[in-house]
């Protein structure tokens, strides 16, 4: 490449368009010649040096930025040394951009920035575009989104923790519910079921009888959990038939059943039949008092 081509390739910073076109980006913009030097910048970079961020000339125009990076100390130090060693692989070609975001907290409240590095095509020597532009609001909605998310998750937990808690009450209060239902039920069979069953069998007159039926089939209602799955699949008997169905459950035979219940043999095969109807019990072989057991 001869001088006069070189002389061609070198930027022209003080060209009215190129200086209107950086004063009109918001980003503060510096240009960096192959050594890292500051050779043009901005509208927005000279306002933000304007406040006191950095100290000389607000242009900064030859200020070695790379070196004004490597001696920074404190708290900025490793974002400075990144943005450097980054800087310098572009110069290198190395690579074709650099891009970091990096905080840059002030007086005024936290702050946060994306520095983007570029090589400028076509431009002999090297020279690379440093951007700076503020991202202030997203990085504050990327932390309430954050904490929101954290929130949601305590509460998901918190919920998932009162669910399985509720399960284990839950559970708790059915097995108390099956051993109370189970000591009712034994102790009732136990304790009552004998002395009216001696009753129903004792010679009584036809109104006292019937009383002790009705005492017999009330119990029965109260105590057989076989006549609340009856109820909740909505199977539709005859008082008599859940009588009988409960007395073939305990496995009492048909004739003790027509004494218990002071009817005629054939009236509970009469209704053994209906039920094995209703039950859909078609086949012979299948055993009513089974499968009524099977339902409990």
């Amino acid at each position: 490449m001869t001088k006069q081509q070189t002389r061609r390739n070198r930027p022209d910073f003080t060209d009215p368009l190129a200086q209107t076109v950086l004063n009109s980006l918001s980003a503060h913009i510096a240009i960096l010649d192959h050594q890292g030097v500051i050779v043009e910048t901005n509208r927005a970079w000279r306002k933000f040096a304007g406040r006191g961020e950095m100290t000389g000339d607000v242009s900064s125009v030859g200020v070695n930025y790379l070196k004004l990076c490597d001696a920074t100390t404190g708290p900025e130090a490793d974002d400075a040394a990144v943005v450097a060693q980054g800087i310098r692989s572009v110069i290198a070609g190395k690579e074709e951009e650099f891009l970091y975001d990096y905080p840059c907290h002030a007086p005024d409240g936290k702050h946060w920035y994306y520095l983007r590095t570029i090589r400028m095509n076509g431009v002999e020597p090297v020279h690379v575009v440093v951007s700076h532009e503020e991202i202030t609001a997203l990085k504050l909605t990327e932390e309430a989104l954050r904490r929101n998310e954290n929130e949601l998750m305590e509460q998901k937990q918190s919920l998932e923790e009162a669910n399985i808690a509720l399960k284990v009450l839950l559970t708790q209060r059915e097995n108390d519910k099956v051993e109370l239902e189970q000591k009712v039920l034994s102790n009732v069979r136990e304790l009552v079921f004998p002395y009216v069953e001696k009753l129903m069998n004792a010679r009584l007159k036809p109104r006292e009888r019937t009383l002790v039926e009705i005492t017999h089939a009330h119990l029965n209602d109260v105590i057989s959990p076989l006549l609340q799955r009856l109820k909740s699949a909505q199977m539709i008997l005859t008082p008599q038939e859940i009588q009988v169905a409960a007395l073939v459950k305990e496995g009492r035979s048909s004739k003790e059943i027509a004494d218990i219940l002071t009817v005629s043999v054939t009236t509970v095969n009469f209704h053994r039949k209906n039920l094995r109807k209703k039950f859909g019990l078609s086949n012979t072989r299948q055993n009513l008092r089974a499968y009524l057991m099977s339902l409990s």
